[in-house]
């Protein structure tokens, strides 16, 4: 009998690539997806797997209990790989309610359903904001052992289930992994995130608003490693571990903005400095050692994952300008109206 596997948030960003490259790599698994459908939410990048016999679509909220506690009951799924989450530290500033009942309600629906069902491996997929900020200073990281601080409230909603995953592993015993990992980019990427949202902007000869000075620094790892990294986690990560996914790759994000403009060919006066997000992080950092130990390497550079990103948006310019309009332009107008 096929390994079934879950995986919530499959038609989000990081979700959805993680859904084509298992879909792909192990056709001797059935890849569950099932995603809300939320603003965020597309199932049009799976357009070259939707008819694969080894994929398939559940349209469902992770937070609708007896709706997860019947699919889980049905279908008996063997893992769980959990992405679903309400993700933009920007929109968690201006609504934080929806991130504490997506984020840590849903995910304890989904420990229940998980528990009651005893199956082999839960594993969650978080991010390095928990942790907080770092200095500037570059020989300081992230660990798995660094304390949680996280400042916003998209954070503390990731921390806060961080923390109930782990306690179900203490608790009851549930087979669990935590991933933690740096700020993500590649294809469909919504273009709200900083990359996507510079390309899409540039292409589009508009002003790329940029928080305060543009120094805060982000470790940037490619979609694709991270993909890489979960699946190694998925079948190799020791029970009730964490383990940090970074790049290596840090850049401030004036550096980031200045290389999408001049690859693209344009002027850096598109550049405009609007007023800084309220508790922005200063920096990121990760030390993925322990990941590392276990088999991981990323494998692109900042160089060459960039440039294959903006040639990706270069060619799938339809996907994401019928994105950015109506209430995304309406949200854009409204999040980046202060400027210095």
């Amino acid at each position: 009998m096929k390994k079934k596997i879950l995986v919530t948030g499959g038609a989000g960003f990081i979700g959805g690539n993680f859904v084509q490259f298992m879909v792909n790599k192990y056709p001797e698994y059935e890849i569950f997806n099932l995603d809300l459908l939320t603003y965020a939410g597309d199932l049009t990048k799976h357009k070259d797997i939707e008819l694969e016999s080894n994929y398939h679509f559940i349209k469902a909220d992770i937070s609708d209990r007896k709706r997860i506690t019947d699919l889980f009951e049905q279908e008996k799924f063997d893992y769980v790989v959990h992405f679903a989450a309400e993700s933009h530290v920007d929109r968690s500033i201006i609504n934080p309610e929806i991130f504490v009942i997506t984020n840590i309600l849903g995910t304890q629906v989904l420990l229940d359903a998980a528990k009651a069902n005893n199956i082999t491996k839960f594993v969650h997929v978080s991010t390095d904001e928990v942790y907080g900020e770092l200095d500037f200073d570059p020989t300081t990281f992230f660990t798995e052992n660094t304390p949680l601080q996280p400042n916003s409230p998209y954070s503390a909603s990731k921390a806060s289930s961080d923390f109930m995953v782990r306690a179900y592993y203490e608790t009851f015993k549930l087979p669990v992994n935590i991933t933690r990992c740096s700020n993500n980019y590649g294809p469909f990427h919504f273009p709200e995130k900083l990359i996507p949202l510079t390309i899409s902007r540039v292409l589009n000869n508009q002003k790329v608003p940029i928080y305060g000075n543009g120094k805060n620094i982000r470790d940037w790892l490619h979609v694709l490693d991270h993909c890489a990294a979960i699946d190694l986690v998925l079948h190799k990560g020791v029970v009730g571990e964490v383990y940090n996914v970074g790049g290596h790759n840090e850049r401030t994000n004036l550096e980031v903005v200045k290389t999408i403009i001049n690859t693209l060919g344009k002027s850096e006066d598109l550049i405009e400095f609007v007023e800084d997000r309220l508790g922005h992080d200063k920096r990121y950092a990760i030390d993925p050692t322990k990941l590392e130990n276990l088999g991981w390497k990323p494998t692109y550079t900042f160089e060459t994952g960039i440039a294959q990103t903006i040639q990706w948006y270069l060619d799938n310019q339809e996907w994401w300008q019928q994105i950015i309009s109506g209430e995304y332009q309406e949200y854009f107008e409204m999040q980046y109206s202060k400027k210095f």
